[in-house]
């Protein structure tokens, strides 16, 4: 499934990609793709294609909060839309990576929950998934005063623990609910709910400064 559709977007969304190369060099100074190191499928290194978001040299934390300073005018919008991650297809057709899974994190937070990382990575990382879905919204989420410590304190364990139910219990109808609901996430633009302890999927049906049910 991750070889047909991955080859299928690839195809179809070609023109989009010339486009968003297009508008990326025009905006500003430097190459269209960015690589971010991550850990990978069983622990190996996955230097993750993206297209470039922010000025060239541009430097400080890892995280993306609203309103950095250090985004383009384009690139603000490829993280507002995701379309910065459409290059990850690629990763998809190449075996790295698979559509639905757990995110890719840095190896400097992999460090911080090492046993749980360890069921994490049996599975190939992921475009999408539970934690991509419960926090689709990060970059607003994050205290701006301190968001790295925030992330690492309040978000990341949240996503550990998601990505850990997912990797103890793959299935491809989970899958597709997740697939189905990252387009009603991005695409209709619907935020979705993600159970803490369960995983199930659900409209957020009002507004909440919670980050995730449970």
């Amino acid at each position: 499934m991750d070889i047909a559709l991955s080859t299928l977007a690839l195809l179809l969304l070609s023109p989009l990609f010339a486009v968003i190369a297009l508008l990326v060099v025009l905006d500003s100074p430097g190459p269209v793709f960015f690589r971010a190191d991550r850990v990978g499928f069983r622990g190996r290194p996955l230097r993750m294609l993206k297209f470039r978001k922010m000025r060239t040299g541009a430097r400080g934390m890892a995280l993306t909060v609203a309103g950095d300073e250090r985004l383009t005018r384009v690139g603000a919008w490829l993280v507002r839309t995701k379309l910065d991650e459409l290059p990850q297809l690629w990763h998809v057709l190449r075996g790295e990576m698979s559509l639905v899974g757990p995110r890719p994190e840095s190896p400097d937070f992999v460090a911080r929950f090492k046993t749980d990382y360890d069921v994490i990575l049996r599975v190939r990382p992921g475009i999408t998934g539970y934690t991509q879905l419960a926090f689709a919204r990060e970059g607003a989420i994050l205290d701006p005063n301190d968001p790295q410590g925030h992330y690492v304190q309040a978000l990341l364990p949240q996503k550990v623990g998601l990505d850990r139910l997912y990797a103890s219990r793959v299935s491809v109808r989970r899958d597709v609910s997740i697939l189905v609901a990252t387009f009603v996430t991005i695409v209709l633009r619907q935020p979705v709910a993600v159970h803490r302890d369960t995983a199930a999927l659900s409209l957020r049906r009002r507004p909440s400064n919670a980050v995730l049910e449970g």
